[in-house]
């Protein structure tokens, strides 16, 4: 079992989790959120839908995820043309320094993990983990 590709993906996906908490855990942010912080840094703006698709999480989940976060003042919520049912969400001045400081802790962690990997390991390990993705989705 410690050699299965599901074991390995559950066991390192836990210990990339626990590290990015380790290093951030001032924030006070919950799961999920980290997430949605660095998707928005660089989609700032777009409707609630895009977000839960890109970051597989259900739309009743980040609605309530995105409450949180507009709590903590890190995002606005502005509905735009009259729409009431598209909601756009802007990452704040505070939301923008976490999501860098975010950005900077999955630097550090992947740096760590692929440590000892050749450039072409790095790609070649993205590739598959691409084809993964694609296969299972």
């Amino acid at each position: 079992m410690k050699n299965s590709l599901h074991f390995l993906l559950m066991a390192d996906h836990f210990l990339f989790q626990k590290k990015l908490f380790s290093g951030i855990k001032d924030t006070d942010l919950s799961l999920g959120q980290p997430k949605i912080l660095d998707y928005l840094k660089d989609h700032n703006g777009t409707v609630q839908k895009d977000i839960a698709a890109a970051c597989h999480i259900e739309q009743a989940s980040l609605t309530s995820v995105l409450n949180g976060m507009e709590k903590k003042g890190l995002i606005t919520r502005e509905m735009r043309d009259g729409n009431r049912r598209s909601l756009y969400v802007f990452l704040t001045e505070k939301g923008k320094e976490l999501a860098e400081r975010i950005n900077a802790e999955f630097e550090k962690i992947e740096k760590e993990a692929l440590k000892g990997f050749s450039e072409k390991e790095k790609e070649e390990l993205n590739r598959f983990l691409s084809q993964i993705h694609k296969n299972i989705n």
